[in-house]
């Protein structure tokens, strides 16, 4: 039976120079989805002064830093420590899968690797992570969507100056926006003609010619996780699978009654199959 992403045993490495530091405690809320963290790594120059900021973050989530020197002016050091580390792990350690934050495609290698021991990878990244590594991934989260508030190109807001004791009103353009806020966008947003053919196919795919009452929901969702690593019901705004199909005029969703009478089980239908 194939293994699920759920109650892993990972290991988590991350890449601090290629990850924001303010959405460590949402991305480690998001890998606490999968299973637990049994090994929690971060890999950085840790004497370049622009990882000062890292220090509480780490002590907060009990991250263990790992120094790595950068050799080469301009050269991310850090790749090389975190790939020998993961072949370590993987050969020494008893991990179900890894975690690899970063945006960086240089871990794109590393992921088939560790997939092809059996290792289940899950890929966190900011939405500029090159494709690559994403498909090298079991599953890939965008950091934007993990923690919605989050915003690397906030422009702070300037310190009142001696003509004026008022603050100055940020931009709602480059405000931060609360999670539900992010939610309302997305969902008022068209849902991209790919996705809904993704969904169909997935669906066709999952169908045969006896079968025209649907195909089960959680199925499907897993289909389209391996079709297409990044997917993800909240880059859309919605919190569930059922809720973005719902949002969808195309497909009809049927709950059904299971042996149990306190449980449903959602099958759903394309209405131009």
């Amino acid at each position: 039976m194939e293994q699920t992403l759920t109650n892993l045993r990972l290991a988590v490495l991350i890449d601090a120079e290629n990850v924001p530091r303010n959405c460590i405690k949402s991305v480690l809320e998001e890998v606490a989805v999968y299973g637990t963290p049994t090994i929690k790594r971060i890999y950085g120059d840790w004497t370049n002064r622009s990882l000062d900021g890292w220090k509480n973050p780490l002590l907060e989530n009990a991250i263990t830093p790992i120094q790595q020197y950068s050799y080469t002016v301009g050269k991310n050091s850090s790749d090389s420590a975190m790939i020998i580390d993961a072949m370590d792990i993987l050969y020494t350690e008893k991990t179900d899968g890894f975690v690899i934050v970063s945006s960086d495609s240089d871990f794109t290698r590393l992921a088939i690797r560790l997939r092809e021991a059996g290792q289940r990878v899950i890929g966190v990244g900011e939405r500029k992570t090159p494709p690559a590594f994403i498909t090298a991934c079991d599953k890939f989260t965008y950091i934007e969507v993990i923690r919605a508030n989050f915003a690397d190109t906030h422009t702070p807001v300037p310190e009142p100056t001696a003509v004026s004791s008022a603050p100055r009103p940020v931009p709602r353009e480059t405000a931060v926006l609360s999670s539900a806020e992010y939610a309302a966008k997305m969902r008022a947003t068209k849902l991209p003609d790919e996705v809904i053919k993704l969904i169909a196919d997935s669906v066709a795919d999952l169908s045969d010619d006896n079968d025209v009452d649907g195909v089960f929901m959680g199925e499907l969702g897993n289909l389209l996780r391996r079709k297409k690593p990044d997917f993800d019901c909240r880059n859309y705004g919605f919190k569930t699978l059922s809720a973005l199909i719902k949002s969808c005029e195309r497909f009809d969703i049927d709950f059904r009654q299971t042996t149990d009478p306190n449980i449903k089980h959602p099958y759903v239908k394309d209405r131009e199959a």
